[in-house]
């Protein structure tokens, strides 16, 4: 019987900072841990650290950083820095792993741990699960106490050059002249703040930037990836404003929202509309496809993503195969298949024609503009043709995580949405891999239909499991 993983979600380890498993005791032993696994294969194993803007990111950085420390682990940090960042100075500057502090796109409230091995991939399932292991068993044993404290390791403000080191890697990847657009950003007082203004003055971008003064407490609230509707507002009040003056102030071709730690960008038209995940996987397909550079003219999407795609991907003869949600799980199947382009719904796309190695929110937002300048054509141009099948995803807070097939009434509820659906639609029933919740995706052709449908299977969760 295959073990399940405790404190590894589809993300790393998450949780609300201050309570199991991030306590100052349980990140120590957890960094300690991790330091195991590293030295039985390099005794002098180095580790590079990243963080995002929450208030706790630092504490728990440091308690990490301690914990390496403990085992002879060597250790860098790269500040606040985004999670691909931390990735690629993993692989570039051959540290053994790379740790990321941050909660992506959850409230400012919780936070995670997300580790990459040495070659800049997130740890495969089962080697999660072998730290996982160790880690339980320092947490039950009372031979070596964690150290209340270490004025020596400090996570902040971290090595400017590290953080130099990607943006540079970003910039070197652009051949196509950028300086003619006018772009608005929204770094969701995220970790894309210590990173974006950087990156897009060095490619002479004209940039606007939004909710770029983080305080600790406001990361993710009310912008970012959770909320593109405000970039596009955004850009849609100056479209406006633009045309109210007689169209002699000149509007924003393209906004770029990024989540907490940037792995993941959305965007907005220059007419002000959400384009997301799917939409700039399409656009990406075909571009990548006409350069010649889409292997096996396969794109790899995740259980959510819309009809829609599939069916605009397949009238120009590119095949689309769904993996698991969570990136990670993307990129399995992406190498599984031997795919270059892949994504989610939600942002997270993974561009395999080149380096990256995770989804990486600050070169996806530069692939876009780049097809713009390139094609000539607007963002709202080229998506246009994709024609979304009305979605609803629900939500439901659940108590426990009871497989959905051991569970009757909710089987039921699922069998007998499928039956009415009869192949003209999707119905995808999940846990959440990284909060305590259900998850209730229906596709049909009608907006009425989906909504009651997903409100029958609701009803039979939250019956069941409801918290």
């Amino acid at each position: 019987m295959t073990q399940t993983r405790q404190l590894f979600g589809t993300d790393g380890i998450r949780g609300v900072a201050g309570e199991f498993p991030l306590t100052r005791d349980s990140v120590y032993w957890i960094g300690r841990a991790l330091g195991h696994d590293l030295v039985r294969v390099n005794a002098k194993a180095r580790v590079v650290i990243g963080q995002d803007t929450r208030i706790s990111s630092r504490w728990i950085a440091d308690r990490f950083l301690q914990g390496l420390a403990s085992v002879g682990v060597g250790t860098r940090s790269a500040g606040v820095i985004t999670t691909p960042g931390v990735a690629f100075l993993a692989r570039s500057e051959g540290f053994d792993a790379g740790v990321v502090i941050s909660a992506s796109h959850n409230p400012w409230t919780d936070n995670g741990i997300k580790i990459f091995s040495g070659d800049g991939y997130k740890l495969p399932d089962a080697r999660e699960l072998a730290i996982e292991k160790e880690i339980f068993a320092l947490l039950q044993s009372d031979a070596v106490p964690a150290p209340d404290s270490s004025p020596d390791v400090s996570s902040l403000p971290g090595e400017e050059s590290l953080r130099h080191a990607y943006v540079h890697w970003l910039t070197s990847g652009v051949s196509t002249d950028l300086s003619g657009l006018r772009v608005a950003v929204d770094c969701a007082h995220g970790a894309a703040t210590a990173e974006a203004p950087e990156l897009f003055a060095a490619l002479k971008i004209d940039t606007t930037f939004l909710h770029s003064a983080p305080d600790g407490q406001n990361i993710n609230e009310n912008c970012g990836a959770l909320h593109p509707e405000t970039v596009a507002h955004f850009v849609y009040e100056s479209l406006a404003a633009d045309q109210m003056s007689g169209g002699g102030q000149r509007h924003f071709d393209v906004g770029v929202t990024f989540d907490g730690d940037a792995d993941r960008a959305l965007f907005s038209d220059a007419n002000g509309r959400v384009v997301n995940g799917d939409a700039v996987l399409l656009l990406a397909a075909r571009e990548m496809q006409a350069r010649g550079v889409l292997a096996n003219a396969t794109v790899v999407a995740t259980t959510m993503s819309n009809m829609g795609l599939e069916l605009a991907l397949k009238r120009s003869g590119i095949r689309m195969l769904r993996a698991n949600v969570g990136d990670k799980y993307v990129l399995e199947e992406m190498q599984r298949v031997g795919a270059t382009l892949g994504g989610e719904q939600s942002g997270h796309i993974l561009f395999r024609d080149g380096e990256a190695t995770t989804g990486d929110g600050l070169l996806t937002a530069l692939r876009v503009l780049e097809i713009m300048v390139r094609t000539g054509r607007s963002l709202a141009d080229l998506v246009g043709d994709l024609k979304v099948f009305p979605q609803t995803i629900r939500n439901v807070r659940v108590r426990e995580k009871v497989p959905f097939a051991q569970i009757p009434a909710v089987q039921a509820a699922i069998t007998a949405v499928e039956r009415e659906l009869d192949g003209n639609g999707r119905v995808v029933v999940r846990y959440s891999g990284t909060e305590a919740l259900a998850r209730v995706m229906i596709e049909a052709e009608s907006k009425e239909q989906i909504d009651r449908l997903a409100e029958s299977i609701v009803g039979s969760i939250q019956s069941a499991l409801g918290a």
